[in-house]
């Protein structure tokens, strides 16, 4: 009889434990992120490589206080692909890191195919926007946008 309950329990506070941490893994770190004047989506100039922010539509996103690239976006922008090639340094490596489930307007592996086959382009959003992290912005030709936040090996992230 007491191996039962105590067996009983065993299973049931790792359920409780499994259940807590998915939930803390998932939600509990997230927030909308903000975008007011001076977080606004910005690209790096090739000019004067400085971020420079751009137009955006439509703009929703995440971000979390627990780690610097917990941040997601996904907007529209009128600008061109043609302009913002001209203007903006294009980013050299971009991997879109996947989004929780829940924030479904962005797709990391279908952002990610769209980069590798040229349908979609990488800029510099901001360098170091963290020590070691940069902000990524990928834009395809009829105006959709994503955002992320990557490592960039750099502050011991290699």
């Amino acid at each position: 009889m007491n191996g039962k309950i105590v067996g009983g329990f065993l299973v049931l506070t790792g359920l409780v434990a499994g259940v807590a941490m998915y939930w803390l893994q998932v939600y509990a770190f997230y927030q909308d992120a903000s975008f007011t004047p001076g977080d606004e989506i910005e690209l790096t100039s090739i000019e004067s490589g400085q971020p420079e922010p751009i137009l955006v539509e439509g703009i929703t996103g995440i971000d979390g206080d627990s780690s610097p690239i917990r941040f997601r976006a996904c907007f529209r922008t009128p600008m061109t692909l043609a302009m913002l090639t001209e203007t903006y340094r294009i980013y050299p490596a971009p991997t879109p890191l996947t989004a929780p489930s829940w924030f479904g307007c962005f797709d990391a592996p279908a952002i990610g195919a769209a980069l590798e086959s040229g349908e979609a382009v990488a800029f510099m959003g901001q360098e170091n926007i963290h020590p070691g992290v940069d902000r990524v912005v990928a834009v395809f030709a009829d105006g959709r946008a994503y955002a992320w936040q990557q490592l960039n090996g750099s502050e011991g992230n290699e």
